[in-house]
């Protein structure tokens, strides 16, 4: 009996009507999906501010700022969702960025790398931090938590070692990742897309990306299954990591300069578009295109605060307040599923947790 038949017939033990069935778990599927309120959420931030200012959704401000913004702080939320979905956290993207909008510019001005490899190994060492936290979460068990931090500080001052004063980038194709378009959208813009749409084909149509969800739902679980738990585990700081390269690529595409402290709260910000996009932070569940709705929720309250011409402090202030609703809905979905999987597994023999995980590792123990 699959998990629809049986909530059916938990349905129908309760009193609904066989009639009815399908229209009320359709309607509590919308009511329990995090996509739907963030892009009703979306949908009226976007009506506020143009009714304010109608510049807001202007064909150049939806290519820069809003385009360019929302590239940077998506991919770098793509990133930090692989990691939260594995049941871990990534602290140290935001540093990273920083770090990166430094050393991309350096690699391509100061050691007069050609732009194409500048940028393959700006990838290449985001790709590098993320199996350095791998290696010490999965050999030596240290907490995600620590060792992302241990970066987030380090990264803090590399940037200002490896780039004292700001570092020029005249490069034209440097600058071409934000300056230019393709049918009217950046290139930054295009970039991703094709990120999101990538990372959502790999967690939701791949059998490895199922694997990192199992990892998220209950490692052990997982293990026992035959998954190999600590490949997934590298494989989400991995990710994170060059979305973190990429992000700072774009950000000094931008500011046509790689200067050092030139971005901070990057990390809050993924974790909170991560976070209000549904993905939970106790691992196991989230979806690529909640993570896409919640930055560009963010990104349409911080620009249009902006355009309202609301003091910077007041910004972060409702950042804070949308992080934190979105943190006590999180827990609330988690607790009424728990439920609910505890309630169908009594009335119908269904064991809850570690279905997901046998299935992918073709019931290995």
């Amino acid at each position: 009996m699959t998990t629809e038949d049986s909530a059916g017939a938990l349905g129908q033990a309760d009193g609904e009507r066989p009639g009815r069935g399908g229209g009320v778990r359709f309607a509590r599927r919308l009511a329990d999906s995090p996509e739907i309120g963030i892009i009703v959420a979306l949908a009226v931030a976007v009506v506020v501010f143009t009714s304010i200012n109608p510049l807001f959704l202007s064909v150049s401000d939806l290519q820069n700022p809003l385009g360019v913004d929302l590239a940077g702080f998506g991919i770098l939320a793509i990133g930090e969702s692989f990691v939260i979905i594995t049941g871990g956290i990534d602290l140290s993207v935001g540093s990273l960025t920083a770090f990166f909008v430094v050393a991309s510019a350096w690699l391509n001005v100061s050691a007069h790398i050609p732009v194409a490899f500048a940028f393959l190994l700006t990838i290449l060492a985001g790709a590098a931090w993320g199996l350095w936290h791998a290696f010490w979460i999965t050999r030596l068990g240290i907490a995600p938590f620590v060792i992302t931090l241990v970066t987030f500080i380090f990264a803090a001052g590399a940037d200002e070692a490896l780039a004292p004063n700001p570092i020029t980038v005249s490069s034209p194709a440097f600058l071409a990742v934000v300056g230019s378009t393709v049918a009217g959208v950046p290139i930054a813009v295009i970039i991703f897309i094709v990120i999101a749409l990538l990372s959502w084909f790999f967690l939701e149509r791949t059998y490895l990306g199922r694997q990192v969800y199992a990892v998220g739902g209950s490692t052990e679980a997982a293990r026992l299954a035959g998954i190999p738990t600590n490949r997934r585990i590298v494989l989400a700081y991995v990710v994170s990591g060059c979305c973190a390269a990429i992000a700072g690529i774009i950000v000094a595409s931008r500011l046509t300069s790689g200067t050092a402290d030139s971005v901070t709260g990057y990390e809050l910000i993924a974790i909170a578009s991560a976070v209000i996009g549904g993905v939970s932070l106790i691992g196991g569940q989230g979806r690529i295109i909640g993570v896409v709705a919640g930055a560009a929720l963010l990104v349409a309250l911080r620009d249009g605060l902006v355009t309202v011409n609301v003091n910077a402090y007041y910004q972060s202030m409702v950042v804070g307040v949308v992080l934190f609703l979105a943190v006590v809905l999180d827990a609330l979905r988690t607790r009424s599923r728990k439920r609910s999987g505890a309630r169908v597994g009594l009335e119908v023999g269904r064991e809850p947790a570690g279905g997901l995980a046998r299935m992918l590792g073709g019931g290995k123990r």
